[in-house]
């Protein structure tokens, strides 16, 4: 999940780091937002302190996804799971209903409708 760094680059860990509110203060409301990822986390991992499985986050992963949220209101999240079974996890399904709705199955007509959903 997100927490107070974004990675970089793939190998993430100590190194490769932006704060994430550097990114939450440099762009504006314009800017759209995609996020990629299966959303299959551990259900601690969205919505607890110290969750993370990285490191001892002090705020939960759904507390700044909310402010990603607030400050980017056309966003939308790419699931590379199929769609048939994002009903099998749970944070799959939190993701989605935070998102509202606006989660896309990661194939070329999910990308067109998350697409058309970021134009409206």
């Amino acid at each position: 999940c997100i927490y107070e760094r974004l990675w970089t680059t793939n190998s993430r860990r100590q190194r490769d780091w932006m704060d994430t509110h550097d990114v939450l203060n440099r762009y504006n409301s314009h800017y759209k937002v995609i996020f990629v990822g299966d959303a299959a986390m551990g259900p601690y991992e969205l919505e607890s302190r110290y969750g993370s499985v990285e490191h001892y986050n002090e705020e939960s992963g759904l507390t700044w996804l909310n402010r990603f949220q607030q400050q980017f209101p056309h966003l939308v999240w790419l699931n590379p799971t199929p769609k048939n079974e994002w009903e099998d996890t749970y944070t799959i399904r939190r993701i989605q209903q935070w998102s509202e709705e606006r989660m896309f199955p990661l194939t070329l007509n999910g990308i067109s409708q998350a697409v058309q959903c970021l134009k409206s």
